[in-house]
């Protein structure tokens, strides 16, 4: 049997098949697994201690693992080194989130198509059919990462903190977070995972749409994700949709949809959750 896996930095979800692409479990759910972020006894210890896995340690002939923060080669080969160590008599191939994403969205196997993540972190790449293209190496989500979980959340609290909001979405704002500078502070700076606790706060903006301040701050984050991401591949934009990826681009989709309008490139799919898209890959590949 196999096993196909897609981690973000917040959630991962785990799906077993057999050799004729029958599913034999529920989803199962662990949290993220980014090597680029935690240790690697971090890493094991989330993948052990899940009781549902354990029946899989011994009978898994083939991991496909998709995940967050295994765009470079060290990342790649230290969650390869634990995956190996756990499932025992399964070969394993490690591939980043991006591929997870071109293989979920993609109409056929060999469409060319620009692919956007957009979930707690954020990415872009080009897929010619054949191969995928990245032409900005991430450098994750201190800096980067637009248009994601984590960007909103920062700027969500840079608005309450900087006054920006306007006083109902503030009030509602501070009725569902505790925006204690302190506690803020010791989860963005002494806890694990501070992109996974900034994304969090990401939701409210799906709770509150009906503000256009929530609107004009979602079309902000887009926009700026197109002018660094997408434009980057500007050559070849107008001949190729653009597909996307992840939870927050999945509830943007209208204000996606919008931008792409203004700015003048045509959108293709939207896949929330890219695990339902691996496992058809997967299954047809059996």
């Amino acid at each position: 049997m196999i096993l196909i896996v897609d981690s973000g930095s917040t959630k991962c979800d785990w799906i077993a098949v057999d050799e004729h692409g029958k599913q034999l479990h529920e989803k199962i759910r662990t949290k993220g697994l980014n090597p680029a972020i935690l240790k690697e006894k971090k890493l094991e210890k989330i993948i052990r201690k899940n009781k549902e896995l354990e029946q899989f340690h011994q009978q898994a002939s083939q991991v496909f693992f998709y995940g967050a923060g295994c765009g470079t080669e060290r990342p790649r080969a230290i969650l390869s080194y634990i995956l190996k160590s756990i499932f025992v008599n399964a070969t394993v191939d490690v591939q980043e989130d991006t591929m997870a994403a071109v293989r979920a969205t993609l109409n056929h196997s060999t469409e060319a198509a620009i692919v956007c993540i957009m979930g707690t972190g954020s990415n872009c790449s080009y897929f010619d059919g054949q191969k995928l293209h990245q032409r900005v190496v991430s450098l994750g989500y201190t800096i980067m990462d637009e248009a994601s979980g984590n960007y909103y959340g920062k700027e969500l609290l840079k608005d309450y903190y900087f006054n920006n909001m306007p006083e109902d979405i503030k009030v509602a704002f501070e009725h569902k977070y505790n925006l204690e500078a302190d506690y803020i502070k010791y989860n963005l700076y002494k806890q694990p995972n501070p992109n996974a606790y900034l994304a969090n706060f990401a939701e409210f903006m799906f709770l509150n749409k009906d503000s256009e301040y929530i609107v004009e701050l979602i079309k902000k984050g887009i926009r700026v994700f197109a002018k660094h991401m997408i434009f980057q591949y500007k050559d070849i934009l107008q001949s190729v949709p653009v597909h996307f990826a992840g939870s927050i681009a999945f509830f943007s989709e209208n204000e996606i949809r919008d931008v792409a309008k203004e700015l003048g490139f045509s959108v293709g799919n939207f896949e929330r959750r890219p695990i339902e898209g691996l496992v058809n890959y997967h299954t047809k590949a059996l």
